[in-house]
């Protein structure tokens, strides 16, 4: 089995200066200490603050040490507590630049249906935008590339994870790549037994922490395939069976079991992919595209989104 790669192994650094730290920090935190997951949570809950407070009075917050915290630092890949507060402050001001309502994540009891649409749309439209700041282009060039070229791609996902799943599956199937989507455990273990050098599997898990995702992950590795993952969390079990690992940012709402703000940054994450590979193969996807869009035009209703009637084909 190969080894695995630098990209599994540690987290890649954000993308740009743009990127907010609270994208990392809450991607990084199942992985960290206790005593850091308490600095963690004091950060999380109140951004701004920290970014005027001392450390002094960040390790009281979080009823640690001073040491603890700028271990935390260390440990999200920031350097040290001044860099984190520089960090914090300017995502402080690029949130309140972009937003001057803050309608949180969680949904409440009393909450009336437009704010439940205020909250749920905010979610979304920030998991988007975080992924995309947040997202490793380097690696998903490599991504891109290997997909472009390969024999046979596999994706592998279970629940919410499946739906993104079988969307991959059906836009590279619209481009003429071969591709399928797996999410029944035994099939998806048969699957990736079959898998050989030259061929791609793609295991899709929000948590990373998947049992039947990550261990069709690992067959498929064991079998000469090379493994993508797309997770939540850079150091997730599923990270250390893919030979490149493609990140997401989301924040669920209260119902986060839904999975709903996750849904929509694989799917982001997916798009990015899908016509990275399209333009590999730009003439051939164009041609693909409309070849399949004409097999199914006779099963659509002959009228206009605007509800008038097309008019008839004459031949000429």
């Amino acid at each position: 089995m190969a080894a695995p790669s630098e990209h599994a192994l540690a987290p890649s650094p954000v993308r740009d200066a743009d990127a907010s730290p609270l994208v990392r920090i809450r991607s990084l935190l199942p992985g960290l200490a206790r005593a850091e997951q308490r600095v963690a949570k004091v950060v999380l809950d109140n951004p701004g603050s920290v970014a005027r407070r001392s450390i002094t009075e960040v390790a009281l917050a979080a009823n640690t040490s001073e040491t603890t915290v700028t271990r935390f630092c260390k440990a999200i890949g920031v350097g040290g507590y001044p860099q984190l507060r520089i960090a914090l402050a300017a995502d402080t001001a690029r949130t309140e630049a972009r937003s001057s309502r803050n309608l949180g994540g969680e949904i409440g009891l009393d909450d009336d249906l437009s704010a439940v649409i205020s909250k749920v749309s905010f979610a979304d439209a920030r998991a988007v935008e975080e992924t995309a700041e947040q997202l490793d282009v380097a690696i998903l060039q490599e991504v891109i590339d290997l997909v472009a070229s390969a024999g046979r791609v596999d994706v592998y996902g279970v629940g919410a994870s499946a739906f993104v799943a079988a969307d991959l599956q059906q836009k590279l199937h619209r481009i003429g790549r071969v591709c399928f989507a797996w999410s029944d455990t035994h099939i998806m273990l048969t699957s990736a037994a079959v898998l050989s050098p030259g061929d791609v599997a793609v295991g899709i898990s929000h948590t990373g922490a998947t049992t039947d995702t990550v261990e069709a992950l690992r067959v498929a590795r064991e079998h000469g395939a090379i493994t993508v993952a797309v997770t939540n969390f850079p150091r997730s079990p599923i990270t250390e069976v893919a030979d490149h690992v493609l990140t997401t940012a989301a924040r669920e709402t209260t119902f986060r079991s839904g999975a709903t703000a996750s849904r929509i940054a694989q799917l982001t994450v997916i798009d990015c992919l899908f016509i990275g590979v399209a333009q590999r193969h730009m003439d051939a996807s164009v041609n693909a595209l409309d070849a399949t869009r004409d097999a199914v035009g006779s099963h659509r209703l002959g009228v206009r989104p605007d509800g008038r009637r097309r008019p008839r084909e004459t031949g000429k």
